[in-house]
């Protein structure tokens, strides 16, 4: 698990030195997240209803960060993938 956190947050630090690149593989036990930074910046609009303190490296990136923040979100706003195997691809 920690290595998993390892390399999301090293993976998120790298797409945020490329100046947020499109598309972000996240590695994961139970299949990979494709992430695409750019649509979720076009439709969002704010960077810190992510990134609390602005643009940049997520604070507490991790499981349990993104299934409550990333999944949570896309079940208030009724919009993106809330299940399982739609977010996590093997």
């Amino acid at each position: 698990m920690k290595k998993l956190i390892a390399v999301a947050a090293f993976t998120l630090l790298a797409a945020g030195a490329a100046l947020a690149a499109d598309t972000m593989s996240l590695p994961a036990k139970n299949g990979n997240v494709e992430f695409n930074h750019k649509k979720h910046q076009q439709l969002v609009g704010d960077c810190k209803a992510c990134h609390e303190k602005g643009p940049g490296k997520i604070e507490g990136f991790g499981k349990d960060w993104a299934h409550k923040n990333c999944k949570g979100c896309h079940e208030q706003k009724g919009a993106g993938p809330t299940k399982c195997g739609e977010c996590h691809k093997k």
